[in-house]
């Protein structure tokens, strides 16, 4: 459990170096760590999102399902990443978006009223969550204008290119899905690719 917690306070020197000892010690005080197996949920739709994770090991999706009962994949988050909704966490609504285990995943936890506690008592903590706020929005906008300024090889392409480690990790059905494209559109993207 400390060594998840040690990960992600290196993760949080990294991105604010300014924070002190002091104040990285008081906000470990209120940090919690939580194993989930395999097809277990970390956020469930409609619910209220507690807390942000930070994840030590593992891999999560997050996904919604459309009028006609499909799943859409929205994300995947592995290693290093923060598994949230953001709007819905900070505003405390119910999210729209399930977050649910393909792999065993281990997170570090911070809650909404224990983030809130550590802005107040520590104010510098407000750049560090400004500064993943901000990280979150150009994921959010790239994934958007993805669809509307790439096409369907040229989102495969930037997926392999940007996760070649998580590329081997999800199913051809979860790719399928996060890409907006079919089964059989992929297969030729990739044999066009081959044929290159």
């Amino acid at each position: 459990m400390q060594n998840e917690i040690q990960l992600f306070l290196k993760n949080v020197k990294s991105i604010c170096p300014e924070l002190t000892e002091g104040e990285i010690e008081g906000f470990s005080k209120k940090l919690s760590v939580v194993t989930l197996e395999k097809k277990d949920y970390f956020i469930c739709s409609g619910k209220i999102q507690k807390e942000v994770g930070f994840i030590t090991k593992g891999l999560i999706r997050s996904f919604y399902v459309d009028m006609s009962g499909n799943e859409k994949t929205v994300r995947f988050y592995a290693e290093n990443d923060y598994a949230t909704h953001y709007t819905a966490f900070i505003t405390q609504q119910p999210t729209k978006y399930s977050f649910q285990c393909l792999e065993k995943t281990t997170l570090v936890l911070v809650s909404h009223e224990n983030m809130q506690w550590t802005y107040k008592t520590f104010p510098r903590f407000e750049k560090y969550g400004r500064l993943i706020a901000e990280e979150i929005l150009k994921i959010q906008q790239h994934r958007i204008e993805s669809f509307l300024f790439q096409t369907a090889e040229e989102r495969y392409l930037e997926f392999v290119k940007q996760n070649p480690d998580l590329f081997n990790r999800i199913s051809l059905s979860h790719l399928c899905s996060y890409l907006g494209i079919e089964r059989q559109t992929l297969t030729r993207i990739r044999r066009r690719i081959a044929r290159k």
